[in-house]
């Protein structure tokens, strides 16, 4: 089927948002030098930023821009190289200055700490290669209220992320199931799958207002109340930790306690798990994604998150 040939919006049309400028230069170096490896050296980015930036673009102006063969250009490529050309000419001593800074860009993301530490630090180095022009900041925020030390491109946020214009993707569901140490279950006796009154009485239940003791009552259909007593802790891994040192029982996600399981410090007391009515998400604010970099990080995370 015959491609339209991009053209400007009419008058009775409303504008057409700029692209970004890194998208912009991307495609006049890549119509030029025909080439992604060497529009990444001029740039100084890797083929992989350049890759995402054309997609980005494409997909901004509605229209394929290069014929992927030989990034020959398409006939709605060269109708728009003819403005892009010119526009870049007369903003390039700004352009250069603030889309470089020296080929690398600057990428501020917000996570609570167990996700940070389990989940997001052990996959930042396939980040890092496949981007290395991305500096990277990571803010610890607490999980309950989602606040972080400063403000962030990118929030990586748990519970409810409904905060009034802020956009989200679902990252990472998990299961939870009760856990506690081998020398807490020496003390108190054998639970025999923690799914009883009589079993679940026996026990020290260490809170967590982040995954309530009620969705696990629920999942074993006992009409117990959600205790009011006994440790409490706004984060996972440290509710983990103070199963570890003898609290108690504590209710563990399946994905964040990977380490805690596999190293022996806890043990499952249950073969049973029930989905958790919680998750963590992607947030930003609108426009961000706008950025190269914000989206090819969210692309990036949303396929390394099991």
């Amino acid at each position: 089927m015959r491609r339209k040939p991009f053209l400007p919006s009419s008058p009775n049309m409303p504008p057409m948002r700029i692209p970004p400028i890194q998208c912009l230069l991307s495609f006049e170096a890549l119509a030029r030098l025909r080439s992604v490896t060497a529009a990444a050296e001029e740039l100084n980015v890797t083929p992989s930023a350049v890759s995402h930036r054309i997609r980005q673009l494409e997909s901004r102006v509605g229209q394929s821009l290069f014929a992927r063969g030989d990034f020959s250009l398409t006939e709605a490529g060269s109708l728009y190289l003819a403005k892009v050309r010119p526009a870049i000419k007369a903003l390039e001593p700004p352009a250069v200055s603030s889309a470089t800074r020296g080929g690398r860009v600057r990428l501020r993301i917000s996570a609570p700490p167990t996700f940070s530490r389990q989940i997001l630090l052990p996959r930042l180095p396939l980040f890092r290669h496949a981007y290395p022009e991305v500096e990277l900041t990571l803010l610890v925020s607490i999980p309950l209220i989602n606040v972080s030390a400063e403000p962030a491109d990118i929030d990586i946020r748990f519970g409810r992320a409904d905060e009034p214009g802020l956009q989200k993707m679902g990252l990472m569901a998990d299961e939870i199931f009760p856990v506690c140490s081998s020398e807490y279950l020496h003390e108190a006796g054998l639970f025999e799958g923690f799914s009883t009154e009589e079993t679940i009485a026996r026990a020290q239940l260490i809170r967590n207002p982040l995954e309530p003791w009620r969705t696990w009552f629920d999942f074993c259909g006992l009409a117990l109340p959600e205790p009011l007593e006994g440790a409490q802790f706004n984060d996972v891994g440290l509710s983990l930790d103070a199963a570890v040192a003898g609290y108690g029982v504590a209710l563990a996600r399946g994905k964040l306690a990977v380490p805690w399981l596999d190293s022996g410090r806890l043990i499952r007391i249950s073969p049973k798990a029930v989905a958790s009515p919680h998750q963590h998400y992607l947030c930003w604010k609108s426009g961000t994604l706008d950025r190269w970099e914000c989206s090819a990080f969210v692309d990036w995370l949303k396929a390394a998150v099991p």
